[in-house]
Order: C-alpha cells, then structure tokens, then sequence
C-alpha cells in the first residue's frame, strides 16, 4: 500500500512540477487539485489491475481454459 502512495505521490509531483513550470496554472487552484486526484484515481486503477500478480503468490497467471 505504501509503495502505491509513493507513487502516485512522485508521479503527481512531477507532473505538477511540469505544469506549474508551464503555467498551466498556479499554486493552490483547483488545476492543481484536479492534477493530484486524477492521478490518485490513475494510481488505484493501476493498483487494482496489477494485485492479482502480487496477491498471487508470483505464481504464473491461468491458463484461459483453467479452472480457478
């Protein structure tokens, strides 16, 4: 969970790095809010999707025709 955090964190920044540096928008606007929850959601969808690989055990995935 904590390494989730971390990225979206780190990836949120620099993105808000970027676009502040562009004046996208400035410090404390909603721009910036937008920035740090539409990467949040980004961060969870991304989680979810690849939980199954490491909830797994680092077993292989199945096969299309295996039952689970």
């Amino acid at each position: 969970m904590s390494a989730w955090v971390l990225i979206w964190g780190t990836a949120a920044s620099i993105a808000d790095a970027v676009l502040l540096g562009r004046s996208a928008y400035e410090s404390g606007s909603s721009g910036q809010a937008v920035t740090f929850v539409s990467y949040g959601i980004a961060t969870v969808v991304l989680a979810v999707r690849l939980s199954g690989r490491f909830l797994r055990g680092g077993s292989s995935p199945e096969s299309p025709g295996e039952e689970p």
